[in-house]
């Protein structure tokens, strides 16, 4: 399986513009620039992106673990927050803050526990990152 974005960058760092596209459609021509990445500008950025993918895999991975303990939720809220830091070997994603709320009739708390903890282990956008990941995981009764 592939997977396929693209973007175009025109002009220098500070003063340029970008757009990012996925061949989905869901992305097409989104601009993104140095205001939208480095001085929260609106728009979109490469990390914001990154934390989106993050959220919605690992929502995702988290009912594949609840299925197979035989558990189907009615709903995960994930939320991630991605945190950038400028380091001596330059700009590197340092972290990344699960916060993930789950309603899941029949579960117990230490089945959720354990689902939402292999969840963010095993989470493909999880093991792709460099970066510590952490998370707050409630189960809402």
């Amino acid at each position: 399986m592939q997977r396929k974005a693209s973007a175009v960058w025109k002009g220098g760092l500070k003063d340029g513009k970008g757009t990012v596209s996925s061949t989905s459609g869901v992305l097409n021509n989104t601009p993104y620039s140095f205001t939208t990445r480095f001085e929260n500008a609106p728009g979109t950025n490469p990390e914001e992106l990154i934390a989106a993918a993050h959220a919605a895999c690992f929502s995702m991975a988290l009912s594949a673990q609840l299925g197979a303990a035989n558990l189907t939720a009615e709903s995960i809220s994930t939320a991630a927050t991605l945190t950038m830091e400028k380091l001596d070997a330059g700009w590197t994603i340092t972290a990344v803050q699960l916060d993930v709320t789950a309603r899941v009739p029949k579960a117990d708390e230490a089945a959720f526990r354990k689902a939402a903890e292999d969840a963010k282990k095993g989470c493909p956008v999880s093991k792709v990152l460099n970066a510590n990941i952490t998370m707050n995981a409630e189960l809402e009764q």
